[in-house]
């Protein structure tokens, strides 16, 4: 179930986490003063108030046998994020992110045509996503959302022949074998996978088997590999941790050495970006080979000091002050990267979603589901 609206919202957040990692990655020799830093709170650590989010959010008991000894509350949707190294999982605080300065803006272009398309979203599934979805997690199999879908039309738009149910609490939803065409021919099937785990959360994913094994994860049943994401790391209104192959997957082919390096040295970044503000991003790489970290830092560097340059010798002096706000602290076999992005600039970018949107492209939007 989604629109063009909630995709551009998904988008957006993929991009600027993107964009963050892939362009303020490292350093260059030049040391920033310490009148150009900005004087932003980097998300370090868990907050009080993201402690007592953590707490509130173990709602999920795994049943035991009789005998067997309780394994203690859960949070579910951690508990569905992928096990083990390699893998990636970045969870949005879509509520929290949508009341932050930056969510707002954002806002403001999904509103570019009066909010008629996320009032068509709701009629037609049920879920008004600015009230009822809370988190959003984005992995390498596809997306986990969470929140109060009690009221989601969920039968009716995915349709009860393929639903079946699954585990303690889970309903799924397979795509159907053959589909009628325009012209009344009859197509292959084809689509997501969707599964439903009671009224709190709902899965995507490419086939039957993947959805599986979310719902195997959190009701007890997958892999007791290490989880990629931790209760502690929960921090920030994006946070996760991002396999480095993913990574160099999206660099330019020109940077295919500095992505087989990065793949070398770290096995994943972690996120975390806090956006109450001007929105600040924090990047830990970490690596078991001290110098193979280091020597990432020095072409990361290098990169970015080459990005600087370019930027003003092409005079685009806001996208050099961006990268004038970038900072490496080395750490033995790791190192944090701190990028702050003030709001105003970010406004300034968004201009645009204050305008009203063109007519003839008004009239092409709608809701796909």
């Amino acid at each position: 179930m989604k629109t063009r609206g909630t995709r551009f919202l998904v988008l957006a957040v993929v991009v600027f986490v993107a964009a963050a990692l892939l362009m303020w990655f490292g350093q260059g020799e030049e040391a920033l003063s310490a009148s150009a830093q900005p004087s932003v709170e980097f998300p370090r650590k868990l907050r009080a108030q993201e402690k007592t989010r953590a707490q509130a959010r173990r709602t999920w008991v795994v049943p035991t046998p009789d005998a067997g000894p309780s394994q203690g509350a859960s949070d579910p949707l951690l508990a569905a994020l992928p096990r083990g190294k390699g893998k990636t999982a970045v969870v949005l605080e879509a509520n929290a992110f949508r009341h932050s300065p930056i969510g707002e803006l954002l806002l403001e272009c999904l509103y570019r045509d009066g909010g008629e398309q996320l009032r068509q979203l709701q009629e037609r599934t049920g879920i008004d996503p600015l009230t009822d979805l809370d988190r959003l997690a984005i992995t390498d199999d596809g997306l986990v959302l969470s929140g109060n879908f009690g009221k989601a039309k969920t039968d009716e738009l995915l349709g009860k022949h393929g639903r079946s149910s699954y585990g303690d609490s889970a309903r799924i939803y397979e795509p159907p074998t053959e589909r009628m065409l325009a012209d009344g021919g009859v197509g292959r099937g084809g689509g997501p996978t969707i599964a439903t785990w009671g009224h709190q959360m709902i899965v995507v994913g490419r086939d039957r088997n993947g959805v599986r094994d979310v719902i195997d994860r959190v009701e007890g049943r997958g892999s007791q590999e290490p989880p990629v994401l931790h209760e502690t790391g929960t921090y920030g209104e994006v946070y996760g941790v991002i396999a480095t192959p993913t990574i160099a997957k999206v660099l330019p082919p020109e940077q295919r050495e500095l992505a087989e390096q990065l793949v070398r040295a770290a096995g994943a970044v972690e996120l975390h970006v806090d956006a109450r503000g001007d929105v600040a991003v924090v990047a830990d790489v970490k690596g078991e080979d001290a110098q193979a970290v280091t020597d990432l830092g020095k072409s990361l560097g290098g990169a970015l000091a080459l990005a600087r340059m370019r930027a003003r010798s092409e005079g685009e002096e806001e996208v050099a002050k961006l990268l004038d706000f970038a900072r490496v602290r080395p750490d033995e076999n790791a190192f944090r990267l701190e990028v702050a992005l003030p709001i105003d600039v970010l406004k300034e970018r968004l201009a645009f979603c204050r305008e009203p949107v063109p007519e003839a492209a008004a009239g092409d939007g709608g809701v796909e589901l």
